[in-house]
């Protein structure tokens, strides 16, 4: 399977003769074995399968490994929330006293993931612009730097990350470029195909798209060649004595050894599962997700261009529009289409723009987004409202931006109940 069409329908699981065409749910949290010793092998790394769903469960692997082919990956593993997966990435090479690089213009519970939880426990970070300059970017690594972040469509900014140009610049500091991923989906972008090292998902978003189950997911791509750079990363390039001394990077080599220990160690230690259920429905989501993506887009692609001409907005944020600030880098990493979330500012501000979601009828006041139903947030006041106006602006999230989450009803329906809310402002 080469396309990621087939891939959103068959990936990850081919059944056998006689066996269920739907992959089933393993709803069990243990498994049973006829002896100490073939249990032993598992506890010691030593052969394949489960003995505790915490750590590993078949219906969660099939789905991830249906994720892995499709961002063009070699191991993934599901999460229990996208914040698991990004803390989970970032974790799993980054202990007390190292740094990262982040772009500034992140979702906001991630960027509050990594400037306040993650500085507490003593990670510390350096964000910058999506769009600074080279010398801006290098200055911002320290020896003790382990890793980059970044979102390919920031949420809810809609900056566009220029993903080759980050991912230059972490590998010239020995370090993996992660890659949030869950705005345009490997349907439209595809980071390692670019340099990204390690893709992230909230799956709740796009890839489940019908807001039936929270989830997350972590895909390596099998290329960062960790022993390169062993003296950086010892917690995949030396002894692991939790596991007889087990060296992640010599035992399982490149394509294996970062899911690998994130699932040994980490989802052992955190247990930060995703639930057997819900990997079900969000492969009933991954089906579909290839023909949802471009009803998304060309939905988003329509609200924009009518909120471009209309007198009562002030700004529009879509990398789908020409003359947008970030369409050429689209063009080059979303030539099919971005996504179906558009940011805007409403003239007169936070309270016109409150006024103006009020009156919406079809458009909900949701704090999800990238579901089949449009939804609208203002994030200042609800997503980010940890963050100062002073944050908010360098995150690319002024306190009047709306975003509205066009989903898969008709455009013209869309159009008419935005055009009834902007005659109430």
């Amino acid at each position: 399977m080469k396309h990621v069409d087939t891939i959103c329908v068959q990936g990850g699981y081919t059944p056998g003769n006689g066996e269920p065409r739907q992959i089933p749910i393993v709803q069990s949290t243990t498994f049973k074995y006829n002896t100490s010793e073939d249990m032993g092998k598992l506890f010691d790394l030593e052969a394949n399968g489960y003995f505790y769903t915490r750590l590993q469960n078949p219906t969660n692997d099939t789905v991830a490994a249906k994720i892995a082919q499709l961002e063009g990956g070699t191991a993934a593993m599901l999460t229990s929330s996208g914040q698991a997966a990004n803390f989970m990435a970032l974790f799993n090479i980054c202990s007390c006293g190292d740094h990262i690089v982040s772009s500034a213009s992140i979702y906001g519970g991630t960027f509050n993931l990594i400037d306040v939880t993650m500085r507490k426990m003593g990670i510390d970070v350096t964000f910058v612009a999506p769009d600074c300059t080279e010398e801006e970017l290098n200055a911002a690594f320290q020896k003790n730097t382990k890793a980059v972040f970044g979102e390919t469509i920031a949420n809810p900014a809609l900056t566009v990350l220029d993903i080759e140009r980050f991912a230059a610049a972490a590998h010239a500091h020995g370090v993996p470029l992660i890659v949030d991923n869950t705005f345009a989906t490997p349907v439209n972008c595809r980071p390692i195909e670019w340099g990204a090292d390690i893709v992230t998902h909230s799956t709740t978003k796009y890839m489940d798209g019908h807001g039936a189950a929270v989830g997350g997911c972590i895909v390596d791509s099998g290329k960062f060649d960790w022993m390169a750079h062993a003296e950086k990363f010892p917690g995949l390039c030396t002894p692991d004595e939790s596991y007889h001394g087990i060296v992640y990077a010599e035992k399982f080599g490149q394509a294996g050894a970062f899911i690998t220990k994130a699932t040994a160690q980490l989802m052992r230690d955190l247990g930060c599962i995703q639930a057997p259920q819900h990997a079900f429905l969000l492969n009933l989501g991954l089906e579909s997700l290839h023909v949802r993506m471009k009803r998304h887009c060309e939905n988003g692609q329509a609200v924009a261009e009518f909120l471009k001409a209309h007198p009562k907005i002030a700004w529009v944020t879509y990398c789908g529009l020409p003359g947008d600030r970030y369409h050429a880098l689209a063009q080059k990493y979303l030539p099919n289409g971005s996504c179906g979330v558009v940011s805007f500012g409403v003239k007169g501000g936070r309270t016109a723009a409150e006024t103006f979601m009020k009156h919406l009828k079809l458009a909900a006041i949701e704090t999800h987004v990238a579901d089949a139903r449009t939804c609208c947030l203002h994030p200042a006041s609800s997503t980010h409202r940890q963050m100062t106006d002073e944050q908010l602006i360098a995150a690319g999230v002024g306190p009047d931006l709306v975003r509205m989450s066009c989903g898969l009803e008709n455009a013209a329906d869309l159009i008419a109940d935005i055009a009834q809310a902007l005659e109430q402002v």
